[in-house]
């Protein structure tokens, strides 16, 4: 147990010295996964906070990134192919640039998906359901999805870690670092989790309040 508190204990310290080799090796023990929900549930409370504080940001962060990384994708991508056809050259990072995008636009998607509850939950059954089973079901899903945001923090984490450790280059790029592309993958997982909690707490609040608690969702709707 003391073994296990102490690796814990050596990850927030391996990240303050900014030596990828030492974060790699801190983020590897058992002792992580304790940092990392830890961490996990501070930075989402970090996020709802800011989110409240400043509601452009709740409103269009995630809807942003998901816009531009997908215009940046269709514009390499438009660009490339004409001058693959036309000009018989092309950029060497052009078929390895829009697959990293394209990671940021998935998540961040997720992320704003779960705010508008539009992933898969069955509503017309849940709806037929009592009230407190309802609430049960939501609060089930809360639980689900936060352990899945431990999950992927913890291993991306990880990832990242051993990318910026190995110096590990975005292939067609001299100076490109793939860990600049894979460390925004914990980070919205960051995101999707605060996005879980806050729709924790309207449920809450609901349920005690006696509105209704699950609603048809609708996509693309807000």
């Amino acid at each position: 147990m003391e073994t296990f508190l102490g690796e814990a204990a050596d990850v927030v310290p391996a990240f303050f010295t900014n030596d990828a080799w030492m974060i790699r090796q801190a983020m590897g023990t058992d002792g992580a996964w304790l940092t990392g929900g830890l961490a996990m549930l501070i930075g989402a409370a970090l996020v709802l906070a800011l989110y409240r504080a400043v509601p452009a940001i709740d409103r269009h962060l995630e809807r942003t990134v998901m816009v531009w990384t997908y215009l940046a994708i269709a514009a390499v991508i438009f660009v490339e192919v004409i001058r693959r056809f036309v000009l018989s050259e092309q950029a060497p990072w052009s078929t390895t640039l829009p697959p990293f995008l394209f990671l940021i636009m998935t998540w961040f998607g997720c992320a704003y998906n779960v705010r508008l509850r539009t992933h898969l939950a069955f509503a017309e059954v849940r709806m037929n359901l009592p009230r407190a089973g309802q609430m049960m079901c939501l609060i089930l899903d809360a639980v689900l999805w936060l352990s899945f945001c431990w999950i992927v923090i913890v291993t991306s984490t990880r990832v990242t870690a051993n990318s910026a450790s190995n110096f590990q280059i975005l292939l067609g790029t001299d100076h490109v670092l793939q860990w600049w592309f894979l460390a925004v993958v914990p980070i919205s997982f960051l995101i999707l989790a605060a996005r879980v909690l806050e729709n924790l707490l309207e449920d809450i609040a609901k349920y005690r309040s006696g509105e209704t608690l699950i609603t048809p969702a609708v996509i693309g709707g807000e």
